[in-house]
C-alpha cells in the first residue's frame, strides 16, 4: 500500500500514511476544506427550512386522536 499523500511506502505504525509529516499534511487538508462530503442540503436557509418541513409532513407518523 503506498501513502496516498506522496506516494511512499506505508509505515504500519502511521497506517494508511508514510509519516507523521503527511498524516498531519491530510489532516490540514480537512480542515481548510480541501476534502469535503457531499451534501444535498440546500445552501439557503429558507430552502433548507422549507425542506424540513416537507420531510416533516411526509414522515410523520399519523396521529390518534385521545
Amino acid at each position: 500500500m503506498s501513502c496516498p499523500i506522496c506516494g511512499k511506502e506505508t509505515a504500519p505504525k502511521m497506517r494508511p500514511f508514510c509519516s507523521k509529516r503527511c498524516a498531519d499534511v491530510d489532516l490540514s487538508r480537512w480542515f481548510n476544506g480541501s476534502y469535503a462530503v457531499p451534501s444535498t442540503d440546500p445552501e439557503d436557509m429558507d430552502d433548507l427550512e422549507q425542506a424540513l418541513e416537507e420531510v416533516s409532513r411526509t414522515d410523520a407518523p399519523p396521529t390518534k386522536p385521545h
